[in-house]
Formats: C-alpha cells, sequence, structure tokens
C-alpha cells in the first residue's frame, strides 16, 4: 500500500481511538468525562447502601464462622471430656 494513503489513514485511526476512549467509560466504577455519559451505576446512592449492606453481611458470616470454629476447635480440645 502507498505509504501516502496509509500513514494518514493510521493517523486518522489512531487519532478516532483516543477520542472514543476519552468518550467510553472506564468500566462500572468511572465515569465518562463532563459532557458524556452518566452516573455509573456503583455509585448511585441506592448501590453504595446496598453494596454496604452487604459488605456488612459478610463481615458478619465470616464473623460467626469463625466463633463456630473456635467452639468445636475449644469442644474437641477441651481435657474434661
Amino acid at each position: 500500500m502507498l505509504d501516502r494513503l496509509y500513514l494518514p489513514l493510521l493517523a486518522l485511526a489512531t487519532v478516532a481511538v483516543i477520542a472514543f476512549a476519552a468518550v467510553w467509560p472506564q468500566g462500572l466504577g468511572a465515569r465518562s468525562p463532563a459532557p458524556f455519559g452518566s452516573t455509573p451505576l456503583q455509585q448511585t446512592p441506592a448501590m453504595k447502601a446496598a453494596m454496604l449492606r452487604e459488605h456488612n453481611a459478610a463481615q458478619r458470616r465470616a464473623a460467626e464462622a469463625r466463633e463456630a470454629i473456635r467452639a468445636l476447635q475449644s469442644r474437641t480440645l477441651a481435657p474434661s471430656q
């Protein structure tokens, strides 16, 4: 292919990819620049509250599991039995 045709097309494609990357959101947690996009789902107050509830519930379940394991270990290792 001729360089006079190939290199300008390559430059145009490069500029198009950079422009596309500037306006496309970077996953669910990031927002596009100001005039584009909307608030990501994970940044809405309802979703933040749901994520916090799930986090607290997971911590509570992990603590309960650790306590159950400690209770089982202390029961099996108790010298009185």
